[in-house]
């Protein structure tokens, strides 16, 4: 019978928050440091909501602490280090990773239905699961193909173009139907067909206003052109996977960095084990195993003996809701016992905690939440509610890093001061207000 090595959970959370860079001692927020803390998470969800701060933003903050946010956009449109295309969600990515991304763009739309039906794991190549989706995508594009050709006309003359610089008026096209957001909004929809097909980049942004270019205008020259075959694809997207999350079961590496992108995940995990380039493990919490089948890259060996040895410190900062340690919510429940809802798309009345809610992770463990929201005219951070989960220590020193933590948040938005709202954690209280 096959032994595998057994982790304790404690060591499985330290590994997982070690990886995300969010142990102690933090990097120095150099534009060098942030490169590479972006370079092992392989991905930074986009998302409009400035309640706080954009989460890209505030995630990067959680590893450094306050920094320029110059240091970002240089690293983006200076120096190319990164371009925006599809991982689990429309993201931040590293040109270095360019062929990994590139086979979905190669791919984007040229799913048939008969593959679908025929092999089930060819749909997980694609944005979408289903046949019916795309078949009327593609449709919708041949109707709408005049549109598609003076986008492309007006930008490979003109150079980069926001999308209000295209009229649709004059151009026969036919409305873009969905439930969503974006019913209706044609030119929208097609400058995201010819992102997600590789056709056109973001080149730059205007606040929340992007300009698109043709990618070979975008992409820098020194840009990797090799073109991966969907084994090889998988064979490399799953290692990044796990190793940006430390220990992992098949479906969390499914989850995580190319979403629903991993082929033949079973075969292919399988032969990084015969590699010896991943290990089983075993995670033990307290008398009992938990449940499926855990994976450890094998670079990663030296760093769980040196945790296990003891040599591990944490710290506590706070999280986007959007945050790669937390996005995965099954996994978060089965490492750390912590239930998160993001809750922005919930009537007010129905929320159980707040509009845009941060996780305080304090040491290996999520002990509670706050919600806040900056006033940027009044230079100043409401912390509407402080929440302490169950079983979260009620002691001084811990309370005092919580509100060291809100008090780091206010100072890297620019806060000059912080109010607090009535429903603040009782143990923590009189350490906050």
């Amino acid at each position: 019978m096959e032994t595998h090595r057994i982790l304790s959970l404690a060591t499985a959370r330290r590994l997982a928050i070690t990886k995300q860079h969010l142990n102690a001692p933090r990097a120095p927020a150099t534009r060098e440091n942030i490169f590479e803390i972006i370079r092992d998470l392989g991905c930074v969800q986009l998302d409009p909501i400035r309640a706080v701060e954009r989460s890209h933003r505030l995630v990067v903050f959680s590893r450094v602490g306050a920094y320029d946010l110059s240091h970002f956009d240089q690293l983006i449109w200076r120096d190319k280090k990164f371009f925006e295309y599809w991982a689990h969600c429309a993201s931040i990515v590293l040109i270095e990773d360019y062929p990994i991304h590139n086979l979905m763009m190669r791919d984007y739309l040229k799913a048939d239905q008969q593959k679908f039906k025929a092999d089930p794991a060819h749909a997980a190549r694609f944005i979408t699961s289903t046949s019916a989706w795309t078949n009327r995508a593609r449709k919708w594009i041949r109707a709408n193909d005049e549109l598609r050709r003076t986008i492309l006309r007006r930008i490979k003359r003109e150079g980069a173009l926001p999308a209000r610089a295209f009229q649709e008026d004059g151009i026969g096209t036919k409305h873009w139907v969905s439930t969503g957001w974006s019913s209706g909004r044609n030119v929208s929809r097609m400058l995201d067909f010819l992102w997600l097909s590789g056709t056109l980049m973001v080149a730059g942004r205007e606040g929340l206003n992007k300009t698109w270019d043709l990618s070979e205008r975008v992409l820098p020259a020194w840009t990797p052109r090799e073109k991966l075959s969907a084994h090889d694809l998988v064979y490399r997207a799953a290692q990044k996977s796990l190793r940006a999350l430390g220990v992992a079961t098949p479906q969390q590496i499914q989850f995580h960095f190319t979403r629903d992108r991993y082929p033949d995940l079973k075969n292919i995990l399988a032969e990084l084990a015969r590699d010896q380039k991943i290990a089983r493990v075993e995670i033990q919490d307290g008398k009992r195993m938990l449940k499926g089948e855990w994976y450890l890259h094998t670079d990663d060996l030296p760093l769980v003996e040196k945790i296990e040895r003891g040599e591990w410190i944490g710290r506590t900062t706070l999280l986007s809701p959007f945050d790669n340690l937390i996005c995965d919510r099954k996994r978060l429940q089965l490492l750390f016992d912590y239930d998160f809802t993001i809750e922005i798309y919930t009537p007010a009345p129905k929320r159980k905690y707040g509009y845009y809610v941060l996780s305080i992770l304090h040491d290996d463990q999520l002990i509670g939440r706050i919600d806040p929201t900056m006033d940027r005219a009044q230079k100043r951070l409401n912390v509407n509610a402080v929440y302490a989960e169950r079983g979260a220590a009620h002691d001084a020193p811990t309370a005092r890093a919580v509100r060291d933590a809100i008090q780091e948040l206010a100072q890297f938005l620019g806060a000059r001061e912080i109010a607090y709202g009535k429903k603040i954690a009782r143990a923590w209280k009189k350490f906050l207000c």
